[in-house]
């Protein structure tokens, strides 16, 4: 048996709290993580491609309640300690790839609010990466004998190449004298402006004296240039990870989704052309998203051709060269070791403090599948959540005998795919399932 690694008691908590809740933990992902090897494998190559200049992007596709959140927050800490940058966002009916409402806008500035690095992985980290970047710039000035804004200017001077290049410099600065005059409503103006907060060019030339700001049809080339400025500010690279995809394929207008699909197309063409430099895309959505030539990606000519898959890889092959990686079932094995993890975190990694014997997981295991057959290894969540709280009330209740309590047991799933698919509620919390 694996031996989980001591446990601090708070991120015992947090990790203990979130899976009786049936969400993914943000923390201590280390210590539930099982199988995925060779998923793994190839999204840390991508990781390592986008340190070395290059690009990836990468279609992460399961069914509902296959593991998609858990994996990709798993290459987002990954990727963090391989000293990249990281922005994540949920797509959802007010944030999308294009709009032109303000909802593209609007998932750009969702993603960069959650900006993180290794030393702020949870998040809100713009603040620090541009004060990093100021520090270099006022350490050039003092060593070239030069003025701060125009240390700024040659830092900056390659930017000039991406569109919009010229308003970051000018707002960079804006944050500079901000910091030098103590004028926190510029610095915090600035920082307004980076995460593409400004609705309207007046407010923004009012308060920063820009003549543009990042709107819905810049996001894609705002977050190419995000990914040169952040390698600029002394970091190897950005990863995108946008989750729930399928809301695009719930829109109910075909031109909506097209629409989507061409930036995605752009995105796809710019990373396999090489025209993309120390950038990486993680997408993740269903099969449907995926597959469906009504609504889903295959309904784009131009995407299906270029994300099918490898006609080879079959009867057990697979092929990760290629931008679709697909998520498969809990095998039997992944189960028992993730509920044996859950155990360990219990016991804070101490084995001598382990609440349930191994014969416990057993029983669990044929537990669930006597109440509700294979879909507790489709969709593990509520036999996750129901283990959580057997644990939970053993600990709190020392001296009850564990075979009565999952004798009494009840752990229900959700098995109605198509009422899960006809409510946004339904589909929302299907997303969510863990797949560990």
């Amino acid at each position: 048996m694996t031996r989980t690694p001591a446990i601090k008691p708070r991120d015992k908590d947090a990790i203990v709290q979130a899976l009786a809740a049936g969400v993914v933990p943000r923390i201590g992902l280390q210590h539930i993580q099982v199988g995925r090897a060779a998923e793994l494998g190839a999204l840390v190559k991508d990781i390592e491609r986008i340190t070395q200049e290059g690009s990836a992007v990468r279609f992460v596709i399961g069914e509902y309640g296959a593991g998609k959140t858990f994996f990709l927050n798993l290459v987002r800490l990954i990727a963090l300690e391989r000293k990249c940058v990281t922005i994540h966002a949920d797509l959802a009916p007010d944030r999308r790839l294009h709009a032109t409402g303000g909802q593209a806008r609007g998932l750009y500035a969702e993603a960069v609010r959650n900006l993180a690095t290794r030393t702020k992985p949870e998040g809100g980290a713009l603040a620090s990466i541009v004060e990093r970047f100021i520090t270099e710039c006022v350490r050039d000035a003092d060593t070239h004998a030069m003025s701060v804004e125009k240390a700024i200017d040659r830092r900056l001077s390659e930017l000039q190449d991406h569109v919009g290049g010229y308003d970051y410099a000018t707002v960079l600065k804006a944050y500079w004298l901000g910091s030098e005059t103590g004028d926190e409503a510029q610095k915090i103006a600035a920082l307004r402006w980076l995460r593409g907060e400004y609705s309207t060019k007046t407010e923004a030339r009012q308060h920063l004296n820009v003549r543009n700001i990042i709107d819905d049809a810049d996001v894609y080339d705002a977050l190419k240039l995000l990914s040169a400025f952040v390698r600029l500010a002394g970091y190897d690279g950005l990863m995108i990870i946008f989750d729930e995809m399928v809301n695009l394929y719930k829109l109910q207008s075909a031109q909506a989704r097209n629409q989507n699909f061409e930036q995605i197309l752009r995105i796809v063409n710019d990373v396999l052309q090489g025209s993309a430099r120390n950038i990486g895309f993680v997408f993740g959505g269903t099969p449907e998203f995926l597959m469906d030539t009504r609504r889903g990606l295959y309904s784009y000519q131009a995407l299906q051709s270029r994300l099918a898959e490898n006609t080879f890889a079959v009867a057990g092959l697979v092929d990760f060269t290629g931008p679709v990686v697909r998520l498969q079932s809990l095998s039997t094995e992944d189960l028992y070791l993730l509920l044996s993890n859950i155990r360990s975190i219990f016991a804070l990694g101490d084995e001598k403090k382990h609440l349930v014997p191994d014969a416990a997981l057993t029983a669990f295991m044929e537990h669930c599948h006597s109440r509700i057959g294979e879909a507790y290894f489709r969709t593990p969540r509520n036999t996750i959540k129901a283990f959580v709280q057997l644990l939970a009330v053993l600990e709190q209740n020392p001296g009850t005998d564990w075979r009565q309590l999952i004798g009494s047991t009840e752990v229900s799933t959700d098995l109605d795919s198509d009422n899960v698919k006809d409510t946004d509620e339904g589909m929302d919390d299907e997303l969510t399932t863990l797949r560990l």
